[in-house]
């Protein structure tokens, strides 16, 4: 399953231990089942939504009983707990969480907009973040780091990621589903409407809301940077080329002009594949002393936050860049 839905992340866990590769997987394999049992298509339900709140609560219960009393239901369960039994500080909370965030997304039921970045932060966690929660145990830290320090650039990496889906897909989710997840008072600030999102209308407003929601979402990937050198050297590759992946993600909305209402922003396989080896080197302690040629110049992480800080904070304000 993380093959062939995660081919870059699955190409990254190779180097892994194998059964830390397996935990991985199986970890990828349940959110994956999840994720589905909200996107899966109910042409012959009479309550779509019902049906869905009704599934996403039988796979709490079914999840909260594999951690309980090692209960399965099927052979996609195994390597679960198979992950719970070699990893028994794998906690259920981020599952739990997770399924919470989905429930988030459930039409008439869930939150149906976002007022702040605050609402909308405490969605990203619930079905991103939570990820690093559940990587933390199988990945391990590096000698002289612990769980807890590495905590907060796991859920950045996830918070990250999801602004990231969010900003790609702002059109699509307004087309398809009549969604906004943009905060709205982000919107208020820079003068978009929600009918706009709707008649797909970029405008130099537009665009200044798009510059500031990645310089945000760039602030969380600077955090996210920090947890890499925490890990095991071996944990280190699938976190970086993920990282690597989705960052640029963001560079290609700038490329299509900040149109994210029209243009869906993409980054290929062979991109992908050609920046392994980039990834690779950055996890390499030696990356710290001679950089790649692309990351020459750039500031310290400490840095680069602050002055994506600041940028945020002028474009709040009015104020040019």
């Amino acid at each position: 399953v993380t093959a062939a839905f995660a081919k870059t992340f699955y190409l990254g866990t190779q180097v892994l231990p194998e059964p830390a590769m397996r935990a991985i997987w199986a970890v990828y394999v349940w959110c994956r089942r999840t994720d589905e049992i909200v996107d899966a298509p109910r042409p012959n339900a009479k309550d779509p939504d019902a049906e869905m709140l009704t599934d996403l609560s039988e796979w709490e219960i079914r999840t909260e009983r594999l951690f309980d009393r090692g209960d399965v239901v099927d052979v996609l369960d195994l390597p679960l707990l198979d992950c719970k039994v070699k990893y028994p500080a794998l906690p259920i909370t981020p599952f739990s969480d997770m399924i919470r965030g989905m429930l988030m997304d459930i039409p008439g039921l869930g939150t149906e907009r976002y007022d702040t970045w605050d609402e909308l932060h405490l969605y990203c966690y619930r079905v991103a973040g939570t990820v690093g929660l559940m990587s933390m145990p199988v990945f391990g830290c590096a000698p002289g780091y612990t769980d807890e320090i590495a905590k907060e650039p796991a859920l950045s990496l996830g918070v990250a990621f999801q602004i990231t889906n969010i900003l790609r897909d702002v059109g699509e989710d307004a087309a398809q589903r009549q969604r906004v997840y943009l905060p709205q008072r982000d919107m208020e600030k820079f003068g978009v409407t929600e009918q706009q999102l709707f008649d797909q209308k970029v405008d130099e407003n537009y665009i200044n809301l798009m510059k500031f929601e990645i310089a945000r979402a760039r602030m969380y990937y600077t955090r996210a940077l920090r947890g890499v050198p925490m890990l095991k050297a071996e944990s280190r590759l699938p976190v970086q080329l993920s990282l690597d992946a989705y960052g640029k993600i963001l560079t290609k909305i700038e490329e299509n002009g900040y149109d994210t209402l029209t243009t869906r922003a993409y980054v290929g396989k062979w991109e992908k594949m050609f920046g392994i080896p980039a990834s690779w080197y950055r996890t390499q302690d030696i990356s710290n002393i001679l950089p790649l040629p692309e990351d020459w110049g750039k500031p310290s992480l400490d840095e680069y936050e602050k002055e994506l800080q600041e940028i945020v904070e002028k474009q709040w304000n009015g104020q040019p860049n």
